[in-house]
């Protein structure tokens, strides 16, 4: 399984041959990113704000998309929706493996949520806070679920990011396993050791 990090929480994944877009953003809607111009087999938005949205500027196949997509209902906020709205974790089961995207989720999952995510081999999960749930409780999530390779996202680094959302330091200083990666890319394994991958935009 193949993952590629578009910038912000947009993933394009790669599995049994078929790819697929996670969150693709508006043109302009995340400071410091470029625009987002993407082919793939299927795009799934886990919620409708402009950063997360942009499934026009996927460009679709056509194809069939014969993966497995599960997915879970959550809130973008900690008030059940009433601040941000509603929120979808999506989970892509493909060669063997089940990657899980977390989308803007913005509270602790509860106990059916936590036990649905329970082993998956990626975890993108957002970690800024502010709009999500922060370094904290992202660290918190993981622990709980015990995914295998953690991918950060919504977070600020190097200009990329809203100001007020926290920088990927805040999440990594909690974890003993980072690897950083000079890569936007990144290959998952049956193999694959466990750890908190931080992947390079644009390389």
């Amino acid at each position: 399984m193949k993952l590629q990090w578009l910038g912000h929480s947009c993933f394009l994944i790669e599995a049994e041959g078929y790819t697929a877009v996670f969150d693709p953003y508006q043109d302009g809607s995340v400071p410091g990113l470029a625009p987002l111009r993407v082919a793939a087999d299927a795009v799934f938005c886990s919620h409708g704000h402009g950063d997360h949205n942009a499934k026009e500027l996927v460009t679709l196949s056509g194809r069939a998309f014969p993966l497995t997509v599960e997915t879970l209902p959550t809130y973008h906020d900690d008030k059940h929706g009433l601040l941000r709205g509603k929120n979808t974790i999506h989970i892509l089961h493909g060669e063997g493996m089940r990657a899980a995207h977390l989308g803007d989720l913005g509270h602790m999952p509860n106990r059916k949520t936590l036990d649905a995510l329970r082993g998956v081999d990626a975890l993108l999960i957002p970690v800024g806070g502010h709009f999500t749930i922060d370094a904290a409780q992202a660290r918190a999530v993981a622990n709980e679920v015990g995914a295998r390779v953690v991918f950060p996202m919504h977070y600020r680094k190097d200009g990329m990011g809203f100001d007020v959302i926290g920088p990927v330091e805040a999440f990594t200083a909690l974890c003993g396993d980072v690897h950083i990666y000079d890569s936007d890319t990144f290959e998952l394994s049956a193999d694959t050791p466990a750890q908190t991958a931080v992947m390079t935009y644009g390389k």
